[in-house]
């Protein structure tokens, strides 16, 4: 049998992180077995599906790297056919109008609460006849669920999970506008899509149980079901904002790398023994549904961006400069940049990013940690850089001269000279080092000082430093 999954966000909002390691678990259990994965928005939700989600949720699949299979399928565009198949069961005798008013719900809802029990319909409607119906109601079509025995989902991740029927309902298949509820568009297009696999959140379980008695009713095969337990917080509670249950765009934005963000989810309730980072292919050949743990995840910013750096570090100059440039439209402004980087501030960053890739995690981070390159003169110095300028003023006097005469512009050679200078003065190479870096740089912490010099070029250093040694000093 070949493998056909989907992975079928609502467009309700943006595609979050929970969606997207679903999506990734789709994807890798796809590939693993030669398969299919595809794609369907759920849209029916008309007042709350929007364009500009689905735009978001097709843009972070791809920016994850996470492709499907054929056109996207849109829900809402089969509607016809769903109530096709709601009138198919009710000429079938497995579902049936009921016409229940509103304030006859609302009174079996109340009830409930005073039970202290989940609202149940009472079945009013299952056995009497349409002729019965009181003038002017349009009636919903309701499934003629079991009333006895058992309901089973055989979960690849949760195992054998069993309901009884009597504890289920008759649930809407149609409303009475004729639009179809969720559960029955959900079955209809899983059968016509030829769904194999159905691998999403166990906030659907319940909603496999309610969707095998849909099938079973259509004398249809019911695919394969895992349920994924959800991600929390680091704390254990639901995941929030706070947490890191935001948009894959704001990861992004974040300045994090999608290979760093794939890694990282797919260790998300999964694991293949102590290995931490995996390349595309060891993933999916490593993959597999069994190893799914049955609680749930713990979302951690820290270990995120540990493998954000880690991925950084392993990702070339070039291209690491090419990925915060992309991000320009986003942060440029505020740092007084454009949308896209002078060849020479391009070539500079190439020329930089060994240094600064070391210590930075994310993109965002890389960038500010390259504000000495792009910063426009004279610099405008961090508190700590001013202090440090402030204490070591002295210590630089004359040491614009001794770099003059530097020909032959390379790191070591203006080391040596800086050395030369520190010796002269009797005083450590840090002391002279540590006010130097704050004028070059504006900032306290910067990679190597003789490479930063080395980039910055001779006539940069010299006019930075002349800037600073001849402003008046702080008071």
């Amino acid at each position: 049998m070949s493998v056909i999954t989907r992975f079928a966000p609502s467009p309700t909002g943006f595609l979050h992180i929970g969606g997207a390691r679903t999506a990734l678990f789709n994807w890798l259990y796809t590939k693993r077995h030669g398969g299919k994965m595809l794609l369907r928005i759920e849209d029916t939700d008309r007042e709350r599906s929007t364009e500009p989600a689905i735009k978001a949720i097709l843009e972070g699949l791809t920016w994850l790297g996470l492709d499907w299979d054929g056109d996207v399928v849109y829900q809402f565009s089969r509607a016809a056919r769903h109530k096709e198949v709601a009138e198919s069961l009710l000429a079938n005798g497995r579902a049936y109008y009921c016409y229940a008013s509103q304030d006859e719900l609302e009174a079996m809802r109340a009830e409930a609460r005073r039970d202290g029990k989940a609202m149940r319909y009472d079945g009013r409607w299952r056995d009497r006849d349409p002729s019965e119906a009181p003038a002017g109601v349009k009636p919903v079509i309701r499934l003629k669920a079991p009333q006895e025995g058992e309901t089973v989902v055989e979960d690849a991740v949760q195992g054998r999970v069993v309901w009884q029927n009597k504890d289920l309902d008759d649930l809407v298949l149609l409303r009475s506008d004729g639009t179809p509820t969720y559960m029955l568009a959900v079955v209809v297009d899983d059968h016509d899509m030829d769904i194999t696999h159905i691998i999403r959140g166990d906030d659907h379980l319940t909603n496999g149980a309610r969707q095998t008695q849909i099938y079973q009713a259509l004398d249809w095969p019911v695919p394969s079901m895992s349920h994924i337990p959800l991600i929390h917080g680091p704390d254990g509670s639901k995941l929030s904002k706070r947490h890191g249950a935001l948009g894959v765009e704001a990861y992004r934005s974040m300045g994090y790398l999608p290979v760093a963000l794939r890694n990282y989810l797919v260790r998300l309730g999964w694991s293949h023994g102590d290995q931490e980072f995996f390349t595309t292919e060891e993933m999916i050949e490593a993959f597999d549904l069994g190893s799914i743990g049955r609680s749930p995840a713990r979302f951690d910013f820290v270990k995120l961006e540990n493998i954000n750096g880690h991925y950084m570090r392993q990702t070339g100059d070039d291209e690491l400069v090419g990925a915060i440039e992309g991000l320009l439209p986003e942060i440029g402004a505020e740092r007084g940049l454009g949308d896209a980087f002078t060849p020479a501030l391009r070539a500079k960053l190439v020329a930089a990013m060994p240094g600064l890739k070391e210590r930075a995690k994310n993109l965002v981070e890389l960038l500010d940690s390259a504000y000495y390159l792009y910063a426009q003169r004279p610099l405008k110095l961090d508190e700590k850089a001013a202090s440090l300028l402030g204490e070591g003023r002295a210590r630089l006097a004359g040491i614009v001269e001794k770099l003059e005469a530097v020909s032959d512009w390379k790191p070591e050679n203006v080391e040596a000279v800086v050395r030369q200078h520190a010796e002269a003065l009797g005083a450590k190479l840090g002391q002279v080092a540590q006010p130097l870096r704050a004028a070059l740089t504006g900032r306290a912490t910067s990679p190597g000082l003789f490479d930063v010099m080395a980039v910055l070029g001779r006539d940069e250093t010299l006019s930075r430093l002349r800037d600073q040694l001849s402003a008046a000093p702080a008071a």
